[in-house]
């Protein structure tokens, strides 16, 4: 069964206080590679039958309402996964 995978990130100009605790524990445990940390959500919709341009403006639509608030979060990504 396909399924569509959304992913939903803070927008750019919000602070992420998670993955500020994150950034902070990787600094603490002596991982200096990463500059900042952010940390969203991913969804995975499971689709009966195949994936359609209905389907998918179905899921971007769902993205857009249900899945994100669009005040604090950016949805950034649609995928269909097989």
């Amino acid at each position: 069964m396909p399924t569509i995978v959304v992913d939903v990130m803070p927008k750019s100009e919000l602070l992420d206080p998670q993955g500020k605790a994150v950034s902070g524990a990787l600094a603490r445990l002596g991982v200096e590679s990463f500059s900042a940390v952010r940390i969203g959500k991913r969804f995975e919709l499971t689709v009966d039958g195949e994936v359609d341009e209905t389907v998918l403006d179905a899921a971007r639509r769902i993205a857009d309402e249900v899945l994100s608030n669009s005040v604090i979060e950016d949805v950034v990504g649609i995928e269909v996964v097989e």
